[in-house]
């Protein structure tokens, strides 16, 4: 179990994220379109996961909007923002936003992907959600870099991210 925090005040989470060096366990989320997209479907290509707990809150948001930015002209880079928001909700926020080098995906069915990925907080406030954290994955589909945020309210390290993908 992992620790973050929520506004200064301790959260556990269901596990730990993937280690370093190890294969990207496989998931299965839902599109907006309410179509399913797997981690399988996606080998060959780098993978940014923007993973947190609800576009309804400014950090979240600006998370989107900044990995959209950064993305833009990136070759075989898919950056996918993962959190419980149903598929309309994210739908309505790219649509808006103009938000167009992100794929938004949503863990609303089942907590598979929370537990899997050891996001998914337990206790606080948020219990339920998904904790802020970024796993960027290669190729091949190993994990290359993992980063939970000591703050669920702090933004994610977006330099680390990227250069982990280059």
């Amino acid at each position: 179990m992992a620790k973050t925090a929520f506004k200064g005040s301790p959260v556990n989470t269901s596990g730990n994220l993937p280690s370093k060096g190890s294969k990207a366990p496989e998931f299965s989320l839902v599109k907006s379109d309410l179509g399913t997209l797997t981690l399988s479907e996606l080998k060959g290509k780098k993978l940014i996961l923007n993973i947190f707990p609800s576009l309804d809150t400014s950090v979240c948001a600006t998370s989107v909007r900044k990995f959209n930015q950064l993305a833009a002209g990136k070759e075989n880079v898919k950056v996918l923002a993962i959190s419980k928001d149903l598929p309309f909700a994210h739908g309505r926020f790219c649509t808006t936003e103009g938000i167009t080098n992100i794929v938004t995906l949503s863990g609303f069915r089942d907590e598979k992907f929370g537990k899997k990925y050891g996001v998914l907080m337990k206790d606080g406030p948020l219990a339920g959600l998904y904790a802020r954290s970024i796993v960027v994955i290669d190729e091949a589909g190993k994990v290359i870099h993992t980063q939970l945020v000591p703050d669920i309210t702090q933004e994610p390290d977006y330099d680390s991210a990227m250069k982990a993908i280059e």
